[in-house]
């Protein structure tokens, strides 16, 4: 039997899953008993089930479906091996799989696959990028008509406002976020600092850096998981949707990082607090990816609500030193800790693309080595910067024909992604907002 499975002899059954492009989880369960079997020869589901829009269904002539008899793809394991689920009444270990051609070459639709191609980039030059998140969640009673913040399990009284940093929120949730610690020491989640947001009820927790992007991208994804399944045995539900409250800040999912070289010296770092020239080309191809890139860090309908300016989520195009108003932030600090981050990003992304996204784009930059224009001082939403697309139509046009995301992003990605949000677009147009956030509350 698989060794994990001898330390933890509780477990009854095992999930095997992969992330789609919409970063939901598609796999399946099974007995105990098919554990070697999976670890050793893996597992098969057709390739388009990784294409699949936000309900689940095929996407209308896709390749990947009719044109090749909706072929199977032959899922591994990651490195990560198993996890408890400790969402679940029964214990149930979960094997993290990504896809592959039946001669074993990555397919490339994959969203995991194409944060690994990136990665390698970065490898051949002799480099390692260190990749840290912070993710943004709110917890919400939805069994009424309407999204409300939860009663304080301790009160039972509702706090109908914003709660920056409140001591008292989250003592009033600490039962779920006791549970939570233990559950990513559990996972092998480095869960850092937990704090009280600006929304109702919202709450941000970090996620400690790390010298491997696909590790950093996978606690994100397996994070996401964690964090709406124990919010349901509580009680409640957690959404990452990017704008579940018209009237307050919506939730994000930013990204820092910096880049050692094969010695293991931050290649960002001069000593100063203006960083080197190559973390400065590293910010332009950041910036120059920007529009073509918005359909990965914005990916759905509700994405575009929270892009508005004065609302804590960048719209202009810019950089600066130590300022949340622009979409890339310069933090202050030891210079040895200089790093980039990246704040466009909603807490609804999937992680493997969305640090694919930021990572290939810093990586063209620095290829390039063009140097930006000069970081702006003061509040980037009175600034006269160009936008953001401030559109679902306007990213997906931008996505499609960024010569930026085609260095960055395989063309078959590109294809899958392009005709899932086209499809999804279409539905969605039918729909009322109420009928949206029911969707995106639970999937994202």
């Amino acid at each position: 039997m698989h060794d994990w499975l001898v330390d933890n002899p509780e477990i009854r059954a095992i999930r095997v899953a992969a992330a789609d492009l919409n970063g939901v989880a598609r796999g399946k369960r099974m007995p105990v008993r098919f554990a070697d079997k999976i670890t050793d020869s893996g597992t098969r589901f057709p390739m388009s089930v990784l294409n699949l829009d936000i309900w689940g269904e095929d996407i209308e002539d896709s390749p990947l479906v009719m044109e090749t008899g909706d072929r199977d793809g032959v899922l591994r394991p990651t490195e990560r091996g198993f996890v408890p689920m400790p969402w679940l009444n029964t214990p149930t270990g979960l094997l993290p799989i990504w896809m592959f051609h039946e001669d074993g070459r990555p397919f490339m639709g994959d969203p995991r696959h194409a944060l690994a191609a990136v990665q390698n980039r970065f490898a051949a030059k002799g480099l390692t990028p260190v990749v840290a998140v912070e993710l943004e969640f709110f917890l919400i009673d939805d069994t009424g008509s309407r999204l409300r913040v939860p009663p304080s399990p301790r009160s039972g009284k509702r706090r109908v406002a914003g709660e920056i940093l409140s001591m008292r929120t989250l003592d009033a949730f600490d039962d779920f976020f006791t549970e939570l610690y233990d559950a990513c020491e559990a996972m092998d989640i480095p869960a850092d600092t937990a704090i009280s947001e600006s929304g109702l009820g919202q709450f941000e927790i970090n996620l400690m850096h790390q010298a491997d992007a696909l590790k950093a991208a996978d606690d994100s994804w397996l994070f996401k998981m964690l964090v709406k399944g124990l919010a349901r045995k509580h009680g409640f539900a957690a959404s990452f949707m990017a704008k579940p409250y018209p009237d307050y800040a919506g939730n994000g999912l930013h990204m820092h990082f910096s880049v050692l070289d094969k010695d293991g010296k931050n290649i960002f770092d001069d000593g100063t607090e203006a960083g080197t020239d190559t973390l400065r080309h590293a910010v332009q191809g950041c910036l120059a990816a920007m529009p073509g890139s918005m359909l990965i860090f914005a990916p759905h309908a509700n994405s575009y609500a929270r892009l508005v300016p004065d609302a804590h989520a960048p719209t202009g195009i810019a950089w600066a030193y130590e300022n949340r108003t622009a979409a890339i932030r310069i933090p202050s600090g030891p210079s040895a800790a200089r790093r980039i981050e990246h704040r466009v990003a909603g807490g609804d992304v999937n992680p493997y693309l969305s640090i694919a996204a930021v990572l290939g784009a810093a990586l063209n930059g620095m290829e390039d080595a063009q140097d930006p224009p000069a970081p702006i001082t003061g509040n980037a939403y009175a600034q006269e910067l160009e936008q953001v697309p401030g559109t679902w139509e306007d990213a997906m046009v931008a996505f499609a024909d960024s010569p930026h995301i085609a260095r960055i992003f395989d063309a078959e990605l590109i294809r899958n992604m392009n005709m899932t949000k086209r499809q999804e677009a279409r539905y969605m147009a039918e729909l009322t907002l109420d009928e949206q956030t029911e969707i995106y509350l639970d999937s994202v």
